[in-house]
């Protein structure tokens, strides 16, 4: 029985479950992935890289922690504008990265779930205050290319004063989805924007047009004055 145990206990995956987590000996760190250990619920200074490990069964557990770039993707974030109308941001992606030099300081402080409280959370909050604050045209249409870098900004202001170690490097924000009939009415007012665009690009073309037309019967004179003398 002893035997079996303790075989159970080296071949165990580390990957399992938490339970399985302690009790095996030998764990695989995954690519992109370092490995931070807990001993009596402390967690330790020990940061392993890539490949397989050995630690203390039953006394260290083992948590495999995504450093290589991680995207998280906000899902499904209703918000109510200045002008009291709902829409609904149907996905937010915020490209990540923990520094190697603050990671013990980071999960420490905030634990493995340190991107709920300064990502997930964070972003819905971010998104809900900037959306009260502007017109639905104004998310919709004239400051929706401004979104990535505002959200982009306000999270990395908080994680860098209380978070240390997470990096903010990209905010992705698709498009809200919102009521059909403003929509509707969003895509008239384009239309219509459209073709007063186009009416003013062909207005200002003919006006080059007639100009150089000018210019060359000006020149025209300007060259039978010269050459008849008069």
């Amino acid at each position: 029985m002893a035997f079996v145990a303790i075989t159970t206990m080296i071949l165990v995956p580390a990957s399992f479950s938490s339970v399985n987590s302690s009790l095996s000996i030998i764990h695989q760190v995954p690519e992109g992935h370092v490995g931070v250990y807990w001993r009596g619920g402390a967690l330790l200074k020990t940061i392993t890289e890539l490949g397989f490990h050995l630690k203390m069964p039953l006394i260290t557990q083992f948590e495999p922690i995504q450093v290589a770039l991680p995207t998280n993707q906000v899902k499904n974030i209703p918000c109510g504008t200045k002008d009291r109308v709902m829409i609904s941001f149907e996905k937010i992606e915020v490209v990540n990265r923990l520094r190697m030099e603050l990671l013990y300081v980071t999960l420490l402080n905030h634990g493995v779930q340190y991107d709920k409280t300064w990502i997930y959370d964070k972003i819905r909050h971010e998104i809900n205050q900037f959306c009260s604050a502007q017109s639905l045209r104004q998310v919709y249409i004239e400051m929706f290319d401004q979104i990535d870098e505002k959200m982009k900004d306000a999270i990395q202001v908080d994680c860098t004063h209380y978070a240390l170690g997470i990096e903010i490097l990209s905010v992705c924000v698709i498009k809200p989805t919102i009521p059909a009939s403003i929509n509707h009415n969003f895509e008239q007012m384009e239309e219509e924007r459209t073709k007063v665009l186009i009416a003013m690009e062909r207005q200002m073309i003919a006006e080059k047009e007639a100009e150089t037309q000018k210019k060359i019967v000006l020149a025209e004179g300007n060259r039978k004055r010269y050459v008849y003398g008069s």
